[in-house]
């Protein structure tokens, strides 16, 4: 057993820029990964679902080209070139975060942690071989996974989620959209580029509902006008496999209907992953189904931190990176404190959708006697 700073349980944006920070520090860092190194943001996330907007707008583009005093008289595309342009690029990026590792001189152990005890980590690799570490600090970065709806049908053939969805190898004719969220409102634009008829189903009054509700509205508005069916106040009841295709039963206000599909994506949110982290063995203390920290990101337990989704705050890869420095921080002696009153949150829809600070409903409840400013871009 060797002796370090800091064993880090969880390679994501939080994790491996804590990794990158502690050696920054001069302390002696472990990262473990039990799969590829990036998380769910590099690998399944953030970065592949942009590679394919990239895509998305690139052919929204090439419809309007005409309005512009190009002519493109002929284009088509590949659905698998597309995929694979955008395994590359996840690959490519994967392989950076293993080089930043190299060059910061931080050990990468590829296998799943957990805590035997405050100060020491067990972590098994795929063989089942074990390897103990002595360490003075945890940090958990074990991040989030797809949220499971507990509803009929769901475990139907052709009921996806995000993560299945970024490995199709063939388009749907038409699929149906579970969450009207960032994941969901992101993937209705890129099915919509690629020619699938879409349908987003959102059980709240309207969707996006972190975001400025005018915004909201205004984005609406437009995906309704690019062909993407949005039904808010609407429930899914149940689901059903009929022949090849799904049918799903809706409720609104008014009346319950069935909608015929051929795929469906539950885009409803996402849940802490605690791994292999026996919390309650340990007396980590939970709020709800996350690790409850303070402002410096510790736990209830000395000398264990946690960062990023797990903690259940702001589920955002950049949030997640300033968390880890801010726990390493904490660990190397510094007085560091994080603040969320400033987060910048972008949703990749077309177009896009941005915003840093406080919403106009938030501000008003916080002082009515606001101004505000509005210019057509």
């Amino acid at each position: 057993m060797s002796e370090i700073d800091v064993v880090i349980i969880g390679g994501g944006p939080g994790g491996y820029v804590a990794a990158i920070k502690a050696a920054h520090l001069g302390l002696k860092a472990v990262l473990v990964e039990k799969d590829k190194l990036g998380g769910v943001c590099l690998n399944r996330g953030c970065i592949p679902t942009k590679a394919l907007v990239s895509t998305a707008e690139l052919l929204n583009h090439l419809q309007r080209a005409g309005e512009f005093g190009i002519q493109v008289k002929d284009y088509s595309f590949d659905f698998l070139a597309v995929m694979k342009r955008k395994d590359l690029i996840t690959r490519r990026l994967s392989s950076g975060v293993g080089q930043l590792m190299k060059a910061n001189q931080v050990r990468v152990i590829r296998g799943e942690g957990q805590i035997v005890e405050p100060g020491k980590v067990e972590v098994t690799d795929s063989a089942g071989e074990k390897e103990v570490i002595k360490t003075k600090n945890i940090i958990i970065a074990t991040g989030s996974k797809v949220m499971r709806l507990p509803l009929p049908g769901m475990d139907s053939e052709g009921v996806i989620t995000s993560d299945e969805a970024l490995s199709l190898s063939e388009l749907p004719s038409r699929i149906l959209i579970v969450g009207g969220g960032v994941v969901g409102i992101e993937f209705a634009g890129i099915f919509k580029a690629l020619g699938v008829e879409v349908t987003v189903v959102e059980m709240l009054p309207r969707i996006l509902l972190p975001i400025d509700e005018e915004i909201a509205r205004r984005l609406t508005q437009l995906l309704k006008r690019k062909g993407i069916e949005i039904l808010t106040d609407c429930k899914v009841k149940e689901i059903k496999k009929v022949n090849q295709n799904l049918e799903v039963l809706v409720s609104t206000v008014d009346e319950e209907k069935k909608l015929k599909t051929e795929k469906v994506l539950s885009a409803a949110g996402r849940v802490p992953e605690l791994g292999n982290i026996d919390v309650q063995r340990l007396g980590i203390e939970l709020d709800r189904k996350a690790i409850k920290v303070d402002e410096k990101m510790r736990t209830n337990i000395p000398g264990i931190y946690a960062v990023g989704d797990v903690t259940g705050k702001i589920m955002l890869a950049h949030v997640a990176s300033r968390e880890g420095i801010v726990a390493v921080e904490n660990i190397a002696g510094k007085d560091s404190l994080m603040d969320y009153k400033v987060v910048p949150n972008c949703v990749f829809s077309m177009p896009e959708v941005a915003s840093v600070g406080l919403t106009e409903e938030e501000a008003r409840k916080e002082n009515n006697n606001i101004k505000v400013s509005k210019f057509p871009f």
